[in-house]
């Protein structure tokens, strides 16, 4: 379990953040409070050559109830990262930095632009740690994701960050990417991954989007050799906590699956923005298959949410994905969401379990540095027979640049 420290903590951490907002709606003026948005955390050379900082901070409170004391409540630090980018529009970027809560690295990758070499747009190759393209919302930044946690199927099926090569292509209406991955830098998740995603965007416009995708990959996990030297059988599993991220409990598990031969994951997404509204949906299933003979195990789930921006603002699309409201009041922009997400881990003689869960949740931009968030939970599993439904409170201070 993660450590719990003072609730008081998570009071003065959200007040502090609060209180920059009630000193810009009471001192900026109107084209005066820039220091909301234009932080001198990078610098532009002659050449156009942009180098700066990339920090992100975000503090957590999850409280749980109703949850036949499976967890424990926890007020701590959910991410600290700090590293720095160097990047020339339409030449290159390069991006390096580290969490110090997780103590892992995060993106590190260099990447060229295809122009710079043909004299022409064929799109960007980048080499180093990234994220792979299955789930549209495991992709998103985590500090541009409409809720605090990502949902059940996303957090269950996303691969996560892996060392590899790919490429990818950007148009006005359509974009597609290739890719070939590894491990991650840690060392863990050994073997090799092969993953693609499209998109066709056929209504791109500043605050009225249409975005419909595909993504899917095939992974081949590597078994490893114990302290014996003794070969032992590849092996995967599929699990999520109730979408908080200051628990390692879960409600539903496949528990440990051996002899995997392949993973083939799959991703249907969808987006739709009109002006202050917005609705996102996706479906992802995994397939996992066994070098043994028994039969693949096939799991699933999906996740739409709507959004509601009450100061009129929009939600924000580029490089075929979604970012914050920016807003145009110096106190800042109000977004409120619904989500629905459900998850289904039971297959064959695999009797993972299954859930869904409900989530309210309210956002408070202040510039485009400063976030609050919070979410109210109702989820519901049954794994077994075991029902457990509990109800889980959040709120999330966040800083970032």
């Amino acid at each position: 379990m993660p450590r719990r420290s003072k609730p008081a903590f998570a009071v003065l951490t959200l007040a502090a953040t609060a209180s920059l907002a009630v000193l810009a709606s009471t001192t900026a003026k109107a084209g005066d409070d820039d220091w909301l948005y234009n932080w001198p955390t990078h610098a532009k050379l002659s050449d156009g050559t942009d180098i700066g900082l990339v920090l992100r901070y975000q503090y957590d409170v999850n409280d749980f109830s109703h949850n036949d004391g499976k967890f424990t409540d926890a007020h701590t630090n959910r991410r600290k990262y700090l590293g720095f980018y160097v990047k020339k529009p339409g030449v290159y970027d390069a991006t390096v930095y580290y969490d110090f809560q997780s103590k892992q690295w995060q993106d590190v990758f260099a990447r060229l632009q295809s122009q710079v070499v043909f004299g022409q747009d064929f799109g960007a190759v980048r080499f180093g740690q990234s994220k792979t393209p299955v789930s549209f919302e495991g992709v998103t930044t985590s500090t541009q994701t409409t809720f605090i946690e990502l949902a059940l199927p996303s957090q269950a099926v996303y691969e996560n960050r892996r060392v590899g090569i790919d490429w990818a292509i950007q148009r006005t209406h359509w974009l597609a990417s290739l890719g070939y991955y590894g491990q991650n830098l840690t060392g863990k998740n050994r073997g090799h991954t092969l993953a693609a995603r499209a998109a066709w965007v056929p209504i791109h416009e500043a605050t009225n989007v249409l975005h419909l995708g595909v993504a899917a990959s095939q992974e081949r996990p590597y078994g490893l050799v114990n302290a014996l030297g003794v070969q032992q059988p590849p092996t995967t599993s599929f699990k999520t906590p109730p979408e908080a991220g200051l628990t390692t409990v879960t409600l539903i598990s496949s528990g440990t699956l051996t002899g995997v031969d392949h993973i083939n994951r799959m991703g249907l997404e969808g987006l739709w923005i009109d002006g202050p509204w917005s609705v996102q949906s996706e479906y992802l299933h995994a397939q996992t298959t066994f070098n043994v003979a028994k039969p693949n195990y096939d799991i699933g789930g999906y996740y739409v949410f709507g959004s509601w921006v009450l100061t009129g603002e929009s939600r924000q699309y580029h490089d075929g994905n979604v970012s914050n409201v920016i807003p145009s009041h110096p106190w800042g922009a109000v977004e409120f969401a619904v989500r629905y997400s459900e998850l289904n881990l039971n297959d064959g003689r695999v009797l993972g379990g299954t859930e869904h869960d409900w989530t309210a949740g309210a956002n408070w931009y202040v510039g485009t540095h400063l976030r609050l968030q919070a979410n109210y939970i109702r989820a519901f599993s049954n794994k077994k027979g075991l029902v457990i439904d509990p109800h889980i409170f959040e709120l999330r201070a966040e800083i970032f640049i």
